[in-house]
């Protein structure tokens, strides 16, 4: 009688424990968009993870693969800039993201972070050849759809 009722709970611990896991994902209320196959780095691939944090700002996290060196674009570049559109539809540059190659790997990586306190509605990057520029003046590298 005594094994029935420790394994009882047991299984109501496991089943609290399993619902649990997946509420988790549920309210943590990240948005992820992913990057349009993209016409002049068409091997590069990413996406935005943007989730609202406990001031009410928004965090915005960038990952991209495959993201060709802006010095091996025609006409080559410097430096790729991060835009944000927001409700206000004015791109603001929110920063520079520098490629990368991985650890024990030939694979170039790129990560970027910021912090917004308007709501993004799309990210796009551009090559540019100055990180501090306020209007875009080249091709869009990679865009989202809006969020």
């Amino acid at each position: 009688m005594k094994a029935k009722k420790i394994s009882g709970r047991i299984q109501k611990i496991a089943l609290l424990i399993a619902m649990a896991i997946f509420l988790i994902p549920v309210t943590s209320c990240a948005q992820r968009v992913n990057f349009l196959i993209s016409t002049v780095t068409p091997a590069a691939q990413g996406s935005v993870k943007v989730k609202k944090d406990s001031n009410k700002n928004y965090r915005i996290k960038i990952h991209i693969v495959d993201l060709a060196e802006p010095t091996r674009l025609s006409p080559p570049k410097s430096i790729y800039v991060v835009w944000m559109v927001s409700d206000e539809n004015a791109p603001k540059n929110i920063g520079q993201i520098k490629t990368s190659t991985a650890l024990f790997s030939s694979k170039l990586k790129a990560d970027f972070e910021s912090v917004s306190v308007a709501k993004p509605t799309k990210i796009f990057i551009t090559a540019e050849n100055d990180a501090s520029i306020q209007y875009m003046y080249s091709e869009i590298i990679l865009t989202t759809n809006n969020f």
